[in-house]
This record gives C-alpha cells, sequence and structure tokens, in this order.
C-alpha cells in the first residue's frame, strides 16, 4: 500500500533505499459485474510503455536461501479506475521517475506526493480473453481485445 510504505515496518527501510522502477505496457484486473469477473487490460491512450512505483528486497528463507523479491505500491484509484477495483498500481510520470530513483532522496516528504492516481484522461482499457487467468498462458493473445464488450469499455 503506497500510502503507508515509508512508515510500514515492512516497506520502511526500502522506501528509504531500495526503490525501483517496473516497466509495463499494461495491467489486468478483473471488474465484477455481479458474480462475474471480466478481465480487462489497462493500459495508457498513447500505448507508449510505462514505469510502476516499485520497491526491491533482499532477504533470507527460513531454508537460508537469498530471496530476491519487489512489489509494486498502489493507491487510491482514479475516476477511470474506480468501476474496476478499489485500487490501482502507482504510475510515475517520466519527470518524476529520476526523483523516485534518486539514492539521495530519503525523506518521505518528498517522496510521498509521488504516490498518487495517474490522470484519468492518460488511461484506457479493453476486455481482454479468459486466457489471462491463468499464470501459464504469457502470450500477445493475453492482450487482445474481446468484441462486444461491457459499456464503458
Amino acid at each position: 500500500v503506497g500510502e503507508t510504505a515509508a512508515t510500514k515496518p515492512a516497506f520502511r527501510a526500502a522506501f528509504k533505499k531500495r526503490r525501483c522502477l517496473i516497466l509495463a505496457d499494461g495491467f489486468f484486473e478483473w471488474r465484477k459485474d455481479g458474480k462475474e469477473k471480466i478481465p480487462t487490460y489497462i493500459f495508457l491512450k498513447s500505448q507508449e510503455p510505462f514505469a510502476f512505483a516499485g520497491l526491491w528486497e533482499t532477504w533470507k528463507s527460513p531454508a537460508g536461501e537469498t530471496v530476491k523479491s519487489c512489489t509494486i505500491l498502489t493507491t487510491k484509484p482514479n475516476e477511470f479506475m474506480e468501476p474496476i477495483h478499489n485500487r490501482m498500481p502507482v504510475i510515475l510520470s517520466g519527470e518524476t521517475e529520476a526523483l523516485w530513483l534518486d539514492p539521495m532522496t530519503e525523506e518521505p516528504d518528498v517522496l510521498q506526493p509521488l504516490i498518487q492516481p495517474a490522470p484519468a484522461e492518460l488511461m484506457e482499457s479493453r476486455i481482454v480473453s479468459s486466457l489471462v487467468n491463468s499464470p501459464k498462458n504469457n502470450s500477445p493473445e493475453c492482450v487482445v481485445p474481446i468484441t462486444g464488450g461491457l459499456p464503458g469499455f
């Protein structure tokens, strides 16, 4: 949760010292329509790649193995995302990426303003196949639009 990452024990150190960018050209959410969950691909209208605000960590498992992990910070939804999900990933603008990565910047007061929803007018979505429901499916077919979708999509 982005709004509290600077103060939560699980994320506090990484928020200060181990920030990263996680690059993507879109992401999936499942919109609820009654009991049905509809896979939805969300992307920027520009169709340009973008960067999520991320944190990374290295830790030892109970078995003594080194584990490298990362997380994408989330925030409250913008007007576009609100009908789809109650949270959304933090998408950094090109201007804020350098500040997010700056190792000299550790103050939550400087970084916290970056944890906000992307402007709704920059976003677009489309309903996609249920192929995306399985992590085994990692192909371009996962983002192909389904025709005859829901109103507003």
